[in-house]
């Protein structure tokens, strides 16, 4: 099909539109690094400005060291008057969980205020990480609490003996391959294996009851792992108030007279450079677009009829 003159002329014009983006998209990185790297200037004085930290923390919790170096610069930058922590998670690994509550002791003991608020899901490592705060805030339909460890395998010997395969493990020990999905689990190897869990509860338990002063013997009677509402954990004294972020706010202003308005900053691990291409091209896309609207552009017109 013949194209006509006038769709012709609006393709080229478009083409010259799109190009001029693309240069413009590379000037404005190029732009934003060199304002993140040079010396002081109005946009650095807008991004030193005091304000509320808020750490996000969604999905399953790791060892994220980039994430966990973010939370100690807070602790140290004159700028951040309090931290918010903002939880969604179902949980994570121990040493995830670990990680971050002592960050975020971290910045209590450097004498900022730190509160923290439960979403939807603040389970097991979800609800460790809480533990630091100065004051939790969940939901009443928020499930929270899980406070256990678990390790889990599985075994497909059977499986395999109607296969017809067997593994061969050359080990340096009897427990080395314990667990394993090889062989079943022997008595020894359940042994080892529960002092190892038993140990990691006990760290679990201890940080319950250090952050919601609360007695360990009380702790270990809640601590089998059930999940529970937010406000069956508040009657329980595992949180300390029905609320979300803006019930944080309204603590932080009136129990450390921060103002309401302080401005709320998210904690982002990524780099200088990353953080400047991800900004300049946001905003630089928005603009191509209102640009391509403004001349009638839209994808559903890029095609004859």
């Amino acid at each position: 099909m013949a194209l006509e003159p006038d769709l012709l002329l609006d393709r080229r014009r478009l083409k010259r539109q799109l190009g001029f983006w693309r240069g413009a998209l590379v000037l404005g990185v190029v732009l934003g690094a060199a304002a993140l790297f040079a010396g002081p200037g109005p946009s650095e004085a807008l991004l030193g400005s005091q304000h509320v930290a808020r750490l996000t923390l969604s999905g399953t919790i790791t060892d994220d060291r980039k994430l966990i170096r973010e939370v100690e610069r807070a602790g140290s930058d004159p700028q951040v008057r309090a931290l918010l922590v903002a939880i969604d998670s179902p949980g994570g690994t121990v040493a995830g969980g670990e990680a971050l509550h002592t960050a975020i002791r971290g910045v209590r003991a450097a004498g900022k205020p730190v509160v923290a608020v439960m979403g939807s899901t603040a389970a097991s490592a979800g609800y460790m990480v809480a533990l630091p705060a100065e004051r939790i805030f969940a939901r009443e339909s928020t499930l929270t609490g899980s406070i256990g460890v678990i390790l889990q395998s599985f075994e497909v010997t059977e499986l395999m003996s109607r296969l017809g395969l067997r593994a061969e493990s050359i080990t340096s020990g009897p427990l080395k391959d314990q667990p394993s999905p090889f062989r079943a689990l022997t008595e020894e190897g359940r042994a080892a294996l529960t002092a190892v869990v038993n140990d990691m509860q006990s760290q679990f338990v201890t940080m319950v009851a250090t952050g919601r002063n609360l007695p360990e013997t009380r702790v270990r009677e809640l601590a089998d792992g059930r999940v529970m509402t937010g406000r069956q954990a508040l009657g329980l004294g595992l949180v300390d108030a029905i609320g979300g972020e803006a019930e944080a706010r309204r603590w932080l202003a009136e129990t450390h007279g921060l103002p309401a308005g302080l401005r709320l900053r998210d904690l982002d691990p990524r780099g200088p450079a990353e953080r400047a291409f991800s900004l300049a091209s946001d905003s630089l896309w928005r603009g191509a677009l209102t640009a391509l609207r403004a001349e009638g552009w839209w994808p559903g017109q890029l095609l004859p009829r």
